[in-house]
């Protein structure tokens, strides 16, 4: 079957109501006092993350629900829609034709939570601080392509790119140019522990035990000047070690709003149940699920081994059997819904097809059966994890040219060993840091790719990608990309499986919930409040 290019309307943030589930009462869920967000993220220091919720460092969709909330950064996207506003800033603009130059002015009287003032030197410092620190599991990269930094006055930024970069304004709305105090943070490495001192909507409050955030309370920033309004004084994060026990506290009334996160039984469940305590929000996403390749492992080096499985693996029989069709199966690494999309991977490889694979390990010089180790983590993308990787073993497997073993790994230990090269073959996911198909390609190609993966292809690193960045039209970029998505399906440094749906669940008498998940999937808290 032919997938052609299919382009779907960038969906702005809003989430439709499907149905009303039920549910208890009481708690959270009526009067007044904090609204109480429940989630199955973990906050934890580590080895490798002494400061989960410093910016230099932060790189996950789950802290970076904190640090919207907490940091302030020149420009942030807004309520709905793929623009970029000022936030910290007043204005921002290009200073020249070649987007090669940006300028941006500040808020007057800008204030940290400490009472400092903010002010350009500021800015300068944290992006100067992210690059310097250069944290090797961090966001620095979206601030590579910055030569310099210059504060011509107390209020004016001016950032001075390597290369033309129309992305530029999208990159520096992300919490990796979160503005951070000059005089609390160390220029030149990591805090520890959970500290934040930033200018944003919200303050942070935290209680910790063992290394780990147990509780964290978001408390309205009255000296906050920025575009975002909060609806709310307070909010409450607790923290769930599963989905289940996080729904129960739901419709228990003990938390007001869930989204991280949801499995696929309970969108069903929820969906199906009568009742008038509680609504689900659904609406199509931007997060992608993907298998990434160590491709200088013994294992998978040979291109045919990555397309033999590109040529196997049943992408609708997996949204199927382990997702319950809760997401959509993925032919490309930009998803749909992103100006560029193209099912390329559909478009070289058709349905599934052992024979075919079979024809190209052997055109590979490849004996079979291939053995192989996916390694997926246990703790981070969601009960359904492990049910998807027993169901991609067994297609591989049930093929006669592979044979697979599963290894599970906590994402404490994950996230540092896969970096480092030490699986052949894992599974990710990716949220975007902003929705551009710059932010589906860029970062899996290159140098300074963040799966730390040692595939390059210079067509795409030296010509597609700077071709495209010249482009302040995005639309008009989308060619460059379709040229990226057709190389990534022939060499298969990763291997897109689905795209996920959006989900938020929450007590009927929240409002806001349909504004509570921006176009990046970010949490946007301050848009919650309690009606009647």
């Amino acid at each position: 079957m032919n997938r052609k290019t299919l382009v779907l309307p960038t969906v702005a943030a809003l989430l439709a109501p499907v149905l009303v589930a039920c549910g208890g009462s009481g708690g959270a869920g009526k009067g007044g006092g904090a609204i109480v967000i429940g989630t199955t993220d973990r906050f934890e220091e580590t080895t490798d993350a002494p400061a989960p919720f410093d910016p230099a460092a932060a790189y996950d969709i789950g802290v970076w629900n904190v640090l919207h909330s907490t940091f302030q950064t020149l420009l942030r996207l807004p309520r709905s829609g793929t623009t970029p506003t000022p936030d910290a800033a007043s204005k921002c603009s290009w200073g020249d034709r070649k987007n090669e130059q940006f300028r941006c002015t500040l808020r007057s009287g800008l204030k940290f939570s400490n009472g400092h003032a903010l002010t350009a030197e500021d800015v300068k410092f944290s992006i100067d601080r992210a690059r310097t620190i250069n944290f090797e599991n961090g966001p620095v990269s979206l601030l590579s392509n910055i030569d310099r930094v210059e504060t011509p006055s107390e209020l004016e930024v001016v950032f001075q790119l390597k290369t033309p970069d129309a992305t530029f304004p999208q990159k520096i709305a992300t919490p990796a140019a979160a503005i951070v105090d000059a005089e609390s943070y160390d220029k030149n490495k990591l805090d520890n522990g959970f500290k934040v001192v930033g200018s944003g909507p919200y303050t942070l409050q935290t209680e910790e035990k063992d290394g780990r955030v147990v509780k964290a309370v978001l408390n309205r920033n009255k000296d906050y000047q920025g575009a975002v309004e909060p609806q709310n004084d307070k909010v409450e994060m607790r923290f769930y070690d599963d989905s289940r026990s996080m729904e129960k506290a739901l419709k228990a009334g003990d938390i007001d709003i869930m989204n991280r996160t949801l499995s696929p039984d309970q969108v069903s469940r929820l969906r199906g149940e009568a009742g008038k305590d509680v609504k689900l929000l659904e609406a199509p996403g931007q997060e992608i699920s993907y298998l990434a390749f160590n491709t200088d492992d013994p294992t998978v080096k040979n291109k045919a081994v990555r397309q033999a499985m590109a040529q196997i693996v049943d992408r609708a029989a997996l949204a199927r059997d382990s997702y319950d069709r809760t997401n959509d199966p993925l032919y490309s690494l930009v998803p749909m819904g992103i100006t560029g999309h193209q099912n390329s991977f559909s478009n070289k490889y058709g349905d599934p097809s052992a024979e075919k694979a079979r024809g190209i390990l052997r055109s590979g010089n490849v004996s079979t059966p291939v053995p192989l180790t996916l390694t997926y983590t246990t703790d981070h993308y969601g009960e359904a994890t492990e049910k998807s990787f027993k169901t991609l073993q067994k297609q591989l497997n049930d093929s006669g040219l592979f044979s697979v073993k599963l290894q599970g790994k906590e994402w404490s230990d994950f996230r540092p060993e896969a970096a480092a090269g030490k699986y052949a073959v894992y599974g990710m996911g990716w949220f975007p840091d902003f929705p551009d198909p710059d932010n589906f390609v860029a970062p899996f190609i290159g140098r300074d790719n963040f799966l730390r993966s040692p595939y390059r292809n210079n067509k795409i690193s030296n010509e597609l990608i700077p071709d495209s960045r010249e482009a302040a039209q995005r639309e008009a970029a989308a060619k460059y990309f379709q040229q990226a998505q057709d190389i990534v399906a022939d060499e298969v440094p990763v291997l897109p499986l689905w795209q996920g749906k959006q989900y938020v669940a929450a007590r009927e008498n929240v409002t806001g919930a349909e504004w509570a998940l921006n176009s990046a999937s970010e949490m946007q808290p301050w848009e919650l409040a309690r009606g009647v």
